[in-house]
């Protein structure tokens, strides 16, 4: 047993050598899970054929990825179950890619004698996970706009690998297979030691991934670093992801433009640069990303009531893969808060969260109102209370804001 303990000891200080800490033993370690975390051999809810424990991909995911009884953000919970959500108040969840159960809030209000309405189903990806009661498909689009995506197929397994298989290699190069996973890539500060490879960030799908068998073809490879605390309030301080990728292959725009092409690359669906196409900063818009803190104001400094110049609500891709610089990146104590280089690029995250979010089209920040902060206070005039409202920006005071805050489209742009 002595003998147990001590090589236990060994292994957790090989790692942490290695910046993997802890995260070596979440559920999935960088790559595949157990497999009976997620499949029943004898007694399966799905009838596909994968003898899954959930009635479907997604429902499995959420056995985990949701939890009855969470009180605010929770570690790696994705959803808040619909026994904690509430009228007036947003979601629990505060990760970097939003909590799906925004796709359950929907509004109604009049404003001016005009009626209006928005759908739930508008605030992101609109999974199907029917144990959670995530059952409407997209009833706007079919299929992924600017793709041909299935919208009936969509699920956690469109974009996330769940047997893992990408990773990261000692040298820096991304493969499928020819080392062992040994831990999670998300959080990592360094490459992993000579012939062993830690996983893809969050088991992203990587090149040769086909979303399951759902229509999605990868050919690319995402790279990010996370803290390895990152569901959490931002009322005080952010949380920044480091967005990784350059102007290599491999940038995140390239990667969403999997199910969402014509978009990704400004091809049929006009639209804003996003990596692929025309999408680095150059030094006037990065200049104007630095020195912007809010409308009217260009000072570019910051006190910890007024963070700036960096935000998480308007993240960008960094020019660069090297772990080691984007773990130098990833905090929560806003101790980093430079902002880019003109060779840093706009991306699809720049302005959407992955999962899903308060405001339509999963955007970060409420882009169909003149002002995101009326006379110094949140509003509460589209359906949504100030309570909510606050809560979709990550419980951020108002004050952290202009007193008449506009678009933060001028966090590049700088047109207010």
């Amino acid at each position: 047993m002595k003998a147990l303990k001590l090589s236990l000891v060994i292994m957790a200080a090989a790692l942490l050598t290695l910046g993997l800490g802890g995260m070596a033993y979440a559920f999935h370690a960088g790559g595949v899970a157990d497999c009976a975390g997620c499949h029943s051999m004898h007694s399966p809810m799905s009838s596909d054929g994968h003898l899954l424990i959930g009635s479907d991909a997604s429902s499995t995911c959420l056995t985990c990825h949701e939890h009855a009884g969470d009180t605010g953000p929770s570690s790696y919970h994705v959803s808040t179950a619909d026994a904690n959500l509430t009228v007036g108040t947003a979601p629990l969840q505060r990760g970097p890619g939003g909590d799906f159960a925004w796709l359950k809030k929907s509004y109604a209000w009049t404003a001016h004698g005009t009626a209006s309405t928005e759908d739930g189903s508008v605030h992101g990806h609109s999974i199907i996970a029917a144990d959670a009661n995530y059952n409407t498909v997209d009833p706007v689009h079919t299929q992924s706009p600017g793709g041909s995506y299935l919208s009936s197929n969509l699920g956690c397994h469109s974009c996330h690998d769940p047997h893992g298989k990408g990773r990261i290699l000692n040298t820096g190069a991304f493969a499928t297979t020819g080392a062992p996973i040994i831990a999670s890539g998300s959080s990592a500060s360094a490459l992993p030691a000579a012939g062993t490879a830690i996983g893809l960030y969050r088991i992203l799908a990587g090149a040769g991934y086909t979303g399951a068998g759902s229509g999605a073809n990868y050919t690319t490879w995402p790279i990010a670093i996370s803290p390895s605390s990152y569901n959490r309030t931002e009322a005080a301080t952010m949380t920044r992801i480091a967005y990784g990728g350059g102007a290599s292959a491999n940038g995140w725009g390239k990667w969403c433009g999997t199910c969402h092409a014509a978009i990704a690359n400004n091809t049929g669906l006009k639209g804003h640069p996003s990596h692929v196409v025309d999408s680095q900063l150059t030094s006037t818009l990065a200049t104007n990303y630095g020195n912007y803190v809010a409308s009217g104001n260009m000072s570019g400094t910051f006190t910890a009531a007024q963070p700036g110049p960096y935000s998480s609500l308007v993240p960008y891709q960094e020019a660069t893969s090297a772990i080691p610089t984007l773990y130098s990146h990833a905090k929560t104590d806003n101790s980093v808060l430079a902002g880019p280089s003109g060779t840093d690029e706009v991306t699809c995250f720049s302005c959407h969260r992955a999962h899903a979010s308060g405001w339509q089209h999963a955007l970060r920040w409420n882009n169909n109102e003149t002002f995101i902060v009326n006379n110094g206070a949140w509003p509460s005039d589209d359906g949504r209370t100030s309570v909510e409202t606050q809560g979709a920006y990550y419980d951020r005071p108002a004050s952290m804001f202009a007193t008449y805050q506009r678009s933060l489209c001028n966090k590049c742009h700088a047109m207010d």
